[in-house]
């Protein structure tokens, strides 16, 4: 099965309605990345999956948001949704590692044997919190990430300024598979932090992949400081 190697991993998504939406523009992301020296690619759906393969030789961590009425989970919810981003090139499967209720009647002590036994791809568990990790350790995941931590409200971690370290260093103490720290890292400190603390692997999105994210921190961190203590000098 695909080891991914310890390092950062970039995850290259973008939704509908925002400028870099589109297979083309992820697989550009995704190449600009791999020269970059991340050592894995994060992205969602069959397009964005199949645009990707082509552009990078790097390990492909593949998930599938599919929003259904019935049911908060949409990582990958179901074994279709993890067939059609096999298909498309991914080698590793992310799902969402909640117990919340899943649609189509799907459950997860099915769909991780189902990944890793019939698709022979290795297992990437989304998590929320400590117990969300240790069950999906022991159904088979490969991979232990933090991904969900503070978004499964009311299960799970409550949300954080910043990314979980205190999750990482929780899990780094509970959990033998390999942690992927991920969600809020917008700093190289908190990355080397999160590896200091147990992580094989950071994987980091809006701070890398969404230039209207970074553009508008700086805009409010920079130049919305600089006019502010402007005015204060002149007071």
């Amino acid at each position: 099965m695909t080891v991914i190697p310890c390092g950062l991993i970039v995850s290259c998504q973008a939704a509908e309605g925002e400028p870099l939406f589109g297979a083309p523009m992820m697989a550009a992301m995704a190449r600009a990345a791999e020269v970059g020296s991340a050592v894995a690619i994060r992205a969602n759906g069959p397009e964005d999956i199949a645009a990707v393969r082509q552009a990078v030789r790097l390990p492909i961590i593949g998930l599938w948001k599919l929003h259904a009425p019935d049911s908060p989970v949409y990582i990958t919810p179901h074994r279709a949704a993890a067939e059609a981003i096999a298909q498309a090139g991914c080698d590793v499967i992310a799902v969402d590692a909640t117990p919340r209720r899943r649609p189509q009647g799907a459950t997860l002590d099915d769909l991780i044997p189902f990944i890793r036994n019939v698709l022979g791809k290795p297992v990437m568990a989304d998590c929320s919190c400590l117990a969300d990790a240790l069950l999906a350790e022991s159904l088979g995941a490969d991979y232990i990430g933090t991904t969900l931590a503070g978004y499964a409200r009311p299960h799970g971690r409550p949300m954080t300024d910043g990314p979980d370290l205190d999750f990482v260093a929780e899990l780094a103490g509970r959990v033998t598979k390999p942690i992927i720290a991920e969600g809020r890292f917008y700093l190289p400190d908190q990355v080397a932090r999160a590896m200091t603390l147990g992580a094989h692997a950071v994987c980091v999105g809006s701070a890398i992949t969404r230039p209207q994210d970074i553009t508008r921190r700086f805009v409010v961190d920079g130049v919305g400081r600089a006019h502010r203590l402007s005015d204060a000098h002149a007071r």
